[in-house]
């Protein structure tokens, strides 16, 4: 199997970095987030565009979390090792 086929076959990356961005749509009126995930140091990247709400959540998850995966093919974040409040 070649190099690039073994890179197109990996279904789960490492997110090692994350942009956030946002845009505005109109003035006045509600913008769009946007998360931009680097995944296995720039070997693929994506762009996640959740609502406002799911952006906050997003962001304090990003933050708590140390080990994040993405699953290409479904687009599922996995957050590893999310301290539990207690």
């Amino acid at each position: 199997m070649s190099e690039q086929n073994t890179e197109q076959s990996i279904m789960v990356r490492q997110v090692t970095d994350v942009h956030a961005n946002w845009s505005e749509q109109e003035r006045g009126a509600p913008g769009k987030f946007s998360f931009q995930l680097i995944l296995d140091n720039g070997a693929e990247e994506y762009a996640v565009r959740p609502p406002a709400d799911d952006a906050d959540v997003l962001v304090e998850l990003f933050k708590l979390t140390s080990t994040i995966y993405f699953d290409m093919s479904r687009q599922v974040l996995i957050f590893g090792d999310v301290p539990l409040g207690g």
